[in-house]
């Protein structure tokens, strides 16, 4: 079986790059679990952030986002000292609701090193509960939306685990 890589794309993406700290090497001697959650948790801000929905938006609003749920797939270790680069996409919005797509790659690569599929709510702190993001937020987040439903579906997105057969045999 071959390596995923990272489709070439022309249409921007949103970016983070983290490197492999020393403390998240597990007892077999990689990246743990964890850590990959870790570094998709801070792309995950980077693009609230770039979408003015971050950390700034929480403090000058009562509204929030939340990651209500999360898929990770992982397809090759990484170790001590990699830099990790993660590119992420917005695979669908609904108005209180966001999908993102993230692939992981490794030490100036394209091959993918894990993905990340979250389920991003806007919440309002005031009630608990999710809410519609607000006119402007919601425009930045459709017109990103649209740009990247162009790309080609991610074949790692919408997946599920099971213990079926992946392959006749």
């Amino acid at each position: 079986m071959t390596q995923p890589t990272l489709e070439h794309r022309d249409i921007p993406l949103f970016v983070h790059r983290e490197t492999v700290l020393p403390d998240w090497i597990d007892y077999n001697g990689h990246m743990n679990v964890a850590y990959y959650v870790l570094v998709f948790d801070h792309a995950t801000d980077s693009v609230l952030d770039a979408l003015d929905l971050g950390e700034a938006y929480r403090q000058r609003t009562t509204g929030s986002v939340f990651v209500g749920e999360a898929h990770v797939t992982y397809e090759r270790e990484v170790s001590e000292g990699d830099l990790l680069t993660v590119s992420s996409r917005i695979l669908g919005f609904d108005g209180k609701r966001m999908i993102l797509f993230h692939e992981m790659s490794g030490d100036g690569t394209e091959s993918v090193v894990a993905t990340n599929e979250v389920l991003c709510l806007h919440v309002d702190l005031e009630t608990r509960r999710t809410a519609p993001i607000p006119a402007a937020g919601a425009s930045r987040i459709e017109q990103v939306a649209i740009e990247h439903s162009a790309l080609p579906r991610p074949s790692r997105a919408g997946r599920a685990i099971g213990l079926e057969t992946r392959r006749p045999a």
